[in-house]
């Protein structure tokens, strides 16, 4: 591993703690879907947790830092993920979604600002394909809440 600057630390941390905020919110939120029948749901969060494993995976490469469970705190990066305690409870398909596109849009922001650091090329590389893939996720997120 190269030695990267504290910035590009914080900032591949910061990237770490959005994808374990992901992880945590589909998983809470495939909880809550259970008796459902939102197979397609279902199927859907499965897939993010899954891209967000892979993202941490990734990242975790470019850093030594032990970041593995932590979530985001207020500060450099704006959570602005839902409450993971409750607030699937007694929604509606609806409702869901636009709770998932709230955090998909706190997880744009996050790669947006990490893009706007001095990141070295191999790290720039990695984060840009991550957004590319997250804005997949998002759009569909968005496209299946407003046909909900």
């Amino acid at each position: 591993m190269e030695n990267y600057s504290t910035v590009s630390t914080d900032t591949i941390n910061d990237l770490i703690r959005i994808n374990n905020d992901r992880i945590a919110g589909y998983q809470k939120a495939l909880d809550e879907l259970k008796g459902k029948n939102e197979f397609d749901l279902e199927t859907l969060f499965a897939e993010i947790i899954h891209q967000s494993e892979t993202f941490k995976s990734e990242l975790q490469g470019f850093t030594d830092e032990p970041v593995e469970d932590e979530t985001t705190m207020s500060g450099k990066i704006y959570r602005g993920w839902m409450d993971i305690k409750a607030i699937f409870t007694g929604h509606d398909r609806k409702t869901i979604l636009s709770n998932c596109e709230g955090g998909e849009d706190a997880a744009k922001k996050a790669y947006k600002e990490a893009l706007s650091e001095d990141l070295p090329a191999e790290v720039k590389d990695v984060v840009l394909e991550q957004q590319a893939a997250q804005m997949v996720i998002h759009n569909r997120i968005k496209a299946l809440r407003d046909n909900a």
